[in-house]
């Protein structure tokens, strides 16, 4: 019993220092410049987002034919809201470190930037 009384303080000051020794400490520079590049894209965001709407047209037709042209300005519609909304919580909150560690919260191949062709 005195062995695990003893142990257990050594026990919680391990565990509470080595994750503290284990992380690199970020420059101020590195951290200022991830804030302004997420604040530059939440702000690229809000502004092009409306472009959704002919990029999504034209990517639909060229992908699926005639039905891109009921199909593609509704995604577009669809894509300019979320793309402008995203913009601006990035906007807004571009001093945060999330999500991971100021990365975008949209993925550019997963609003149809590479298409049949493999061209961006």
């Amino acid at each position: 019993m005195r062995a695990i009384v003893a142990g257990l303080p050594l026990l919680l000051l391990y565990i509470l220092t080595v994750p503290a020794f284990a992380q690199e400490a970020q420059q101020p520079e590195a951290i200022a410049e991830k804030m302004s590049f997420k604040l530059v894209r939440g702000l690229t965001n809000v502004v092009t987002g409306v472009v959704e709407v002919p990029k999504q047209s034209y990517l639909t037709v060229r992908d699926r034919g005639n039905i891109g042209y009921v199909v593609g300005p509704i995604k577009g519609m669809g894509m300019a809201l979320y793309r402008t909304l995203l913009g601006a919580v990035e906007t807004v909150f571009f001093m945060v470190p999330q999500p991971g560690y100021y990365d975008p919260m949209i993925n550019p191949n997963m609003c149809g930037m590479v298409g049949k062709s493999g061209l961006k």
